[in-house]
């Protein structure tokens, strides 16, 4: 009884050690004497450094991100920019999370989004994947599949199961609304109203 006791208080401290340790690194060094060496502290001068990713990611708190995904992570971040109403936006989203790839998801509904795509990419074509600094416009599952490959992210999913992808947010984010000054003139029989995103030179 004691030693389940003694078991499980060991695994709350290992749990509460790895949570306290959400923004720090894993290092991988090999010593002159040829000894591998796994630290939170960066390796001395005179070592090889072999490895270094995210003990804990920062995003959800909790959870080890596995050292090849966190490295693909790192050096390849991976933002997804989609539009309402568009099929190939969602199919886009859907295999990226069924490959487990972490990504940030940007929406293109306002004329400033618009914009905004139009001078990332030259284009308003959606859905748009850019993966550090490669961009591929329109869904291409092929195309996809291969660019998130050469850029070092694992052929199958090993995304931690209670990893929670961050909520999308507006490719320009949203201006503090500003004081009314006077009210607003309608003429009678003209309703003002925003054009749907398929009539705003948004192509799918």
């Amino acid at each position: 009884m004691k030693s389940r006791l003694l078991r499980q208080a060991s695994a709350l401290l290992m749990t509460c050690l790895l949570v306290n340790f959400a923004h720090a690194e894993l290092y991988k060094w090999v010593g002159p004497d040829g000894k591998t060496t796994y630290s939170d502290m960066p390796p001395p001068p005179s070592a090889k450094l072999i490895e270094t990713k995210p003990l804990i990611s920062s995003d959800t708190p909790g959870f080890v991100l596995p050292g090849k995904l966190a490295a693909a992570v790192t050096k390849n971040p991976v933002t997804l920019y989609v539009t309402s109403a568009c099929n190939a936006c969602n199919d886009g989203r859907a295999l990226l999370k069924l490959q487990g790839i972490p990504f940030t998801e940007k929406t293109v509904t306002t004329n400033e989004d618009i914009e905004k795509l139009k001078q990332l990419s030259n284009d308003s074509q959606l859905p748009l994947l850019i993966i550090n600094n490669s961009q591929f416009r329109g869904f291409n599952s092929a195309e996809w599949g291969n660019a998130l490959t050469s850029a070092g992210y694992p052929a199958s999913n090993i995304l931690p199961k209670n990893y929670r992808y961050p909520v999308a947010v507006p490719a320009v984010p949203a201006r503090p609304a500003s004081p009314a000054v006077s009210k607003e003139v309608k003429t009678p029989g003209i309703e003002q109203k925003l054009s749907p995103a398929s009539e705003s030179g948004i192509r799918f």
